[in-house]
C-alpha cells in the first residue's frame, strides 16, 4: 500500500474519551501507540501509565476492538484506565491455565481471552482486560506479553500461585446514556479506506486498509501467535505479514523476521506456519 507523506499524518486529529465517562478530547501529531497515550494523558491531565489499552468506536473493554497498529481515519479513540487492583491465589491444578495476553505496546500486559472451561475460567475474580501486575509477587508490569505469557506457562502444577491484577476502571451508572462517539468533519475524512499505521519505529504513515488476502493472513497468524506463544498481537501479526510481502521462500522470510523481530526468538516450526498462512491467504485457500 502506498504511504503518504508523513507530514499528512502527523495533523490528523482524533476524538478521545475516557472510557468509564469523560468530555471528548483531541489528539495528533502522534507516530506509535507511546506516543498516542502520552497525547491522551496530556488531553485528560493523567500519567500516561494510567492508561492500560485503548478500544475504537466504543467505551466497552471490547477485546475485539482494541487499538492495534491501524486507526480508520474516522475512528473514535476510548481509553481505558486503571481501576481497581485485586489480588488472587490459585492452585494451578492444570498445565494450560486458558489464559491468553496481549499488551497496548507499551507496557502494560492484560488479559485478552479466558479459554471456556478453564481453570481461570473457573475463577471468577479474573476478567477479560485486567492488567497482571505480579505474578508470585514479581512485579511484571514491564514486561511484554510473550513473557508474561511464558511465566504463567512456567508456573509448576500442583502449586498455589498468586496474582496481583488491575482491572479497567468501570463506568458509574449515573454517568449514562453516554454520547455517542463523534466523527471528524468531512473534510477531514474523504479518503476512501485509509488508516493510520502505527509505528514502533518510525513515523507513522496515511495508508490503504490491509486487503482481504492480508487481512485473512493477519487473522491466521494471530491466531498461531496464540497456538504457539499464548499471546495475541495485530500489531505483530501485522508486522509478520508486511515481513513476507515480497518474500519468495521461508528462509528469506525468517531471515526478514530475524532482523525486525529478533527480540521474539519464534520456533522455526511457528516460522514455517506463518509462512504457510501467508501462502494459504495468497492462493485463496483461508
Amino acid at each position: 500500500a502506498a504511504a503518504a507523506p508523513a507530514a499528512s499524518a502527523s495533523r490528523l486529529q482524533f476524538h478521545t474519551q475516557l472510557a468509564h465517562g469523560s468530555p471528548t478530547g483531541r489528539v495528533e501529531g502522534f507516530d506509535s501507540a507511546r506516543e498516542l497515550y502520552a497525547k491522551i494523558a496530556e488531553a485528560f491531565r493523567i500519567d500516561p501509565a494510567e492508561i492500560m489499552f485503548c478500544t475504537l468506536n466504543t467505551h466497552k473493554a471490547d477485546m475485539d476492538k482494541l487499538l492495534g497498529a491501524q486507526i480508520g481515519l474516522e475512528d473514535f479513540i476510548f481509553a481505558h484506565i486503571k481501576g481497581q487492583r485485586k489480588e488472587v491465589e490459585i492452585l494451578k491444578t492444570d498445565d494450560v491455565l486458558g489464559l491468553t495476553i496481549t499488551d497496548n505496546g507499551t507496557g502494560c500486559a492484560f488479559i485478552k481471552r479466558i479459554k471456556e472451561g478453564s481453570l481461570m475460567d473457573q475463577t471468577k475474580m479474573i476478567c477479560v482486560g485486567d492488567h497482571i501486575e505480579t505474578i508470585n509477587g514479581k512485579n511484571v508490569s514491564d514486561c511484554r506479553h510473550y513473557e508474561v505469557a511464558k511465566m504463567l506457562k512456567d508456573l509448576e502444577k500442583g502449586q498455589m500461585f498468586k496474582l496481583e491484577l488491575i482491572e479497567p476502571m468501570k463506568a458509574f451508572e449515573k454517568l449514562e446514556p453516554r454520547s455517542k462517539g463523534g466523527t471528524l468533519p468531512e473534510a477531514k475524512i474523504s479518503r476512501g479506506r485509509e488508516t493510520l499505521r502505527l509505528r514502533t519505529k518510525g513515523p507513522a504513515t496515511v495508508e490503504e486498509m490491509p486487503t482481504e488476502v492480508e487481512e485473512k493472513a493477519i487473522k491466521k497468524v494471530d491466531e498461531l501467535l496464540e497456538t504457539y506463544m499464548g499471546i495475541r498481537d495485530i500489531e505483530l501479526a501485522a508486522t509478520m505479514v508486511e515481513a513476507g510481502r515480497d518474500k519468495k521462500n521461508p528462509d528469506e522470510f525468517a531471515v526478514a523476521l530475524d532482523e525486525t523481530l529478533g527480540d521474539f526468538a519464534f520456533p522455526d516450526e511457528f516460522v514455517f506456519d506463518v509462512w504457510g498462512a501467508i501462502g494459504d491467504a495468497k492462493q485463496g485457500r483461508l
